[in-house]
């Protein structure tokens, strides 16, 4: 028993640390060949958004909504990619409350 604890406590700290690593890395999503870029935190927060002169036309500010919306898809699809590759060695593959009924 005392073990099993020990390796509970173990992954508890490695479970934290990667959600640290996660906070404290950024990804950069980007759209229109980069005309518009989107910057997350592997936290999904939005820390910079990015849009070139070239990309702002008033006369069509639809296409410049759907580039900002299409970078920032981008970049939460990197998030989820950093989250998979971070916390994918902790958890050992094991998803959705850990495998176990009514978890």
């Amino acid at each position: 028993m005392s073990q099993l604890l020990q390796q509970a406590q173990k992954m508890q700290q490695a479970l934290a640390d990667a959600q640290q690593q996660l906070a404290t890395s950024e990804v950069t999503g980007s759209a229109g060949g980069g005309l518009v870029t989107a910057t997350m935190t592997g936290n999904g927060d939005v820390v910079s958004l990015t849009i070139s002169p070239t990309a702002v036309d008033p006369d069509d500010v639809e296409t410049l909504q759907d580039l900002v919306v299409a970078a920032l898809r981008d970049a939460q699809r990197a998030v989820n990619e950093l989250a998979a590759a971070t916390m994918g060695p902790v958890t050992g593959g094991l998803g959705g409350g850990l495998g176990l009924p009514g978890f």
